[in-house]
């Protein structure tokens, strides 16, 4: 599974997680959840107080390809859509990237071509 967002833990569980300005974390299962209310099939949502939150933190999947890191921003059938973590124009430019934006680089990588996945909390 690629994980690239907020998780929080509330009553022992993980959550996909949004936290908000307000003081209030949004809270989002695939299944039925007690408490949650559906927004759409496969989606449900609880809301709830901060302070009743035990962990919160950022997760992104990473992973090598062509001997660099990356992060697994996207996934289509065999297909990922990686972003250079290197930080490196010429290392970019050598493995050729697209630039989508100043200092971004971004691939699409044959999943089969791709290793050392790993999930790391920021």
């Amino acid at each position: 599974m690629i994980r690239d967002g907020y998780v929080a833990r509330w009553l022992g569980r993980d959550f996909e997680a949004a936290p908000g300005a307000d003081g209030e974390v949004r809270l989002y299962a695939p299944e039925p959840t007690d408490g949650f209310e559906e927004l759409r099939p496969g989606r449900f949502r609880r809301i709830v107080p901060a302070s009743e939150i035990e962990d919160l933190r950022y997760v992104r999947t990473t992973c090598a390809w062509r001997g660099e890191r990356f992060v697994i921003v996207g996934e289509h059938e065999t297909w990922l859509r990686v972003e250079y973590a290197g930080g490196r124009a010429t290392t970019a430019e050598r493995l050729g990237l697209d630039r989508v934006d100043q200092g971004i680089w971004q691939a699409w990588a044959p999943s089969s071509e791709i290793e050392d996945v790993r999930e790391e909390f920021i």
